[in-house]
């Protein structure tokens, strides 16, 4: 596809499955990264079992206690929800402030480092998926994301400072190539149009889509339920499926 880029993706049954070392092995791999030590694996194995799903401020404080130095970078003042599903902590960044709800995915799985930062101020709500998945995902201070939102970046995602996003949004993804009549579709491969970026004081209403290769412009407005495959300007405020600019806040 004319200003695409093919993306290397190793099967995710394979990766869980394939690898040699046995269970053990792949298990580190997928949790913590093959340069895990033992000792980090102990520490997220004793969080895991004692408080990644204890309620209370006890909870808090020992989800923060046990495994903020698990990530690469942690800064003060740090929430951590119970229930969180954490991958390859240590490809993450975390700045001062940052509020991670309850139940909250962050897997930083892509090898770029960090591959996951989370500016100051930023709060990530109940039930939401952050995903470095081949590409790095930035999300800049203040920040808010609504609950059930999917981040998920293939070829990089860009969250300038103070972007508001609703509930049940979904940013990034890819796209199969389905060419091949005799080949399963998940099979042939995928690719991108590039990366996403949304500019500082944008807002992006509940169950928006963002598709990969969009740039969306400073202090947008994009509406509920809108489909964004284009870029949008400064200003604009884009509402549809596919979505289009119906005016602008100059």
């Amino acid at each position: 596809m004319a200003g695409s880029k093919d993306i290397s993706k190793e099967n995710l049954s394979n990766e869980l499955h394939g690898k040699s070392g046995g269970a053990l092995a792949a298990y580190r791999g997928k949790v913590l990264g093959n340069k895990a030590s033992f000792l980090q694996l102990l520490r997220f194995e004793l969080a895991a079992v004692f408080c990644m799903n204890l309620g209370g401020g006890l909870g808090y404080l020992l989800r923060k206690k046990m495994l903020a130095p698990l990530f690469q970078r942690c800064g003060k003042s740090l929430i951590l929800g119970k229930g969180l599903v954490l991958r390859k902590p240590g490809h993450i960044m975390l700045g001062d402030n940052v509020a991670i709800d309850d139940f909250v995915m962050l897997d930083g799985c892509c090898e770029e480092e960090p591959a996951i930062r989370i500016g100051d101020n930023a709060v990530v709500s109940k039930g939401c998926v952050i995903q470095a998945k081949t590409g790095s995902l930035f999300v800049g201070e203040n920040c808010d994301i609504g609950a059930h939102t999917v981040l998920t970046s293939v070829s990089g995602i860009s969250l300038a400072p103070s972007v508001l996003i609703a509930a049940n949004c979904y940013i990034g993804g890819a796209r199969y190539h389905f060419e091949d009549m005799a080949a399963p579709i998940m099979n042939q491969g995928i690719y991108s149009r590039g990366p996403i970026s949304i500019g500082e004081g944008s807002w992006i209403g509940a169950s928006a889509t963002i598709l990969d290769g969009v740039t969306i412009g400073k202090g947008c407005v994009i509406g509920a339920g809108s489909l964004v495959t284009a870029d949008i300007p400064d200003y604009g405020v884009a509402v549809g499926v596919p979505a289009k600019v119906i005016r602008s806040r100059e």
